[in-house]
């Protein structure tokens, strides 16, 4: 079983950290335990250039660091394409993941879609070409290509997006809808959600970070129980077998799982943004339609329907939120990156300690307050304030007063243990002077 994250971007995408470089990636796929990392941006000529200066065949179809060593991340050659374009009478605006099996796959896609747009001036081209031509163009170029349609709620560019999308589909693919096998669920939607709508049925649901600098890695992933090459994975998505599920966000944290307006702080569910007429209370302007929102116009089935081949998946959040809603502070401050890097240390990669090491170790390593918070989030008991608009939302796992309390029981146990630690010492000293060993216990309840 290994941990997959396919959609990335570089450095050169806009607005996304120079540190996205190849040498990076690895480290941070190291710290967090990811086995697969895409490459993000395939069509930009200079990013492949640095990848086929940086990166040596592995496996078929995936890549190492020049020199990393046979236990390294692989890389698999993966890239997002935004289109937008007219289509029925609406301006659509799309985002789309494809999957490569090699870097001669995307020379020559990026070939042909070179005539077609500029892809020198941003990591994420934009073209104007319809999604059904964008996969045709896929297809011929290179027959083994994966299609995922990206993020396929988000309000303002995806398939099923409120502003620019589709309703279904067929609409959006036409006559190759055929060949669209997975979907990608985005940060602010996960399987449940999806599973409402029936015309969904069948599609394999893969989730990826979609990072924007190499520390996001894995904030949504996959798990993959295949060997590693290209044609297992593009098998295991397109026909499910070997894909054992995802990791996700918790919808709710997303940007877009609410309705809203960010400038005016406005918030709301789908049923108050129906009663509110889809307009902002404060301004009169039009609310970003959130992923609930649209779930719920497309849903044919009540909530909490479960898909009988739906795969597991597990929430999760960031190490370094999960200690800020922990013990309080910013999840980006020096003393929780601080507290981040000292597990890492003591503790493993950053998926080990958030779903399988026990929490007596966590305990040890990091104090009472990050060891029941990380409990909390394994078991789902998660307060969560929706994102909205473009803002993300926000978990919390313990309250200010559940932190005292863990902290003064510690120190309380802690005095406690000290008392009786010496009291066994007294009362071990003369037997010990006799040649019996009489070690006193020194760690009481706190060390436990």
């Amino acid at each position: 079983m290994y941990i997959a994250d396919l959609h990335i971007h570089s450095k050169y995408s806009r607005a996304t950290s120079k540190e996205l470089e190849p040498e990076p990636l690895d480290a941070w796929a190291r710290r967090k335990g990811i086995g697969l990392v895409g490459t993000g941006d395939f069509t930009h000529p200079a990013w492949r250039a640095e990848l086929r200066d940086k990166l040596a065949e592995a496996e078929e179809g995936l890549y190492t660091l020049k020199g990393a060593g046979p236990d390294a991340p692989r890389f698999v050659i993966t890239g997002e394409i935004s289109s937008i374009y007219k289509k029925n009478g609406k301006v659509r605006k799309v985002h789309s993941l494809i999957l490569l099996p090699h870097l001669e796959a995307a020379e020559t896609l990026s070939r042909r879609l070179e005539a077609i747009g500029n892809l020198h001036s941003d990591g994420r081209p934009i073209l104007g070409l319809d999604c059904r031509d964008l996969l045709e163009i896929t297809l011929e170029s290179c027959p083994d290509a994966v299609f995922i349609p990206a993020h396929i709620w988000t309000p303002h560019f995806s398939l099923f997006g409120a502003f620019s999308g589709f309703d279904t589909i067929g609409e959006c693919f036409g006559d190759l809808t055929g060949h669209i096998h997975a979907l990608e669920t985005g940060l602010s939607s996960d399987p449940t959600m999806i599973c409402r709508c029936s015309a969904l049925d069948g599609y394999t649901l893969v989730s990826n970070s979609d990072a924007h600098s190499p520390s996001k890695l894995g904030r949504e992933a996959n798990l993959l129980d295949t060997g590693l090459s290209y044609p297992e994975l593009a098998r295991a998505i397109q026909t499910g077998e070997g894909f054992h599920g995802t990791i996700e966000f918790f919808p709710e944290e997303g940007k877009y799982h609410f309705d809203g307006h960010r400038n005016c702080g406005v918030c709301l569910s789908p049923v108050e943004a129906e009663a509110a007429g889809g307009v902002c209370p404060v301004c009169g302007k039009r609310l970003t339609t959130g992923v609930l929102h649209r779930v719920e116009q497309l849903a044919d089935r009540p909530e909490g329907y479960v898909r009988p081949d739906a795969r597991p998946f597990e929430s999760l959040a960031p190490l370094p939120e999960v200690i800020a809603a922990s013990e309080g502070g910013s999840a980006t401050g020096k003393k929780v990156g601080a507290k981040y890097e000292a597990m890492l240390a003591a503790l493993g990669p950053e998926f080990s300690i958030l779903r399988e090491v026990p929490l007596e170790d966590i305990r040890a390593a990091a104090g009472p307050c990050v060891a029941e918070g990380i409990r909390r989030l394994r078991a789902g008991q998660v307060v969560r304030k929706p994102g909205y608009d473009g803002a993300y939302g926000v978990i919390e796992l313990l309250s200010p007063a559940e932190r005292e309390d863990l902290k003064g029981q510690v120190s309380l146990f802690g005095v406690e243990a000290t008392k009786a630690a010496k009291t066994a010492r007294g009362r071990v000293a003369k037997p010990a002077r006799s040649g019996e060993e009489g070690a006193a216990p020194t760690g009481g309840l706190n060390g436990a």
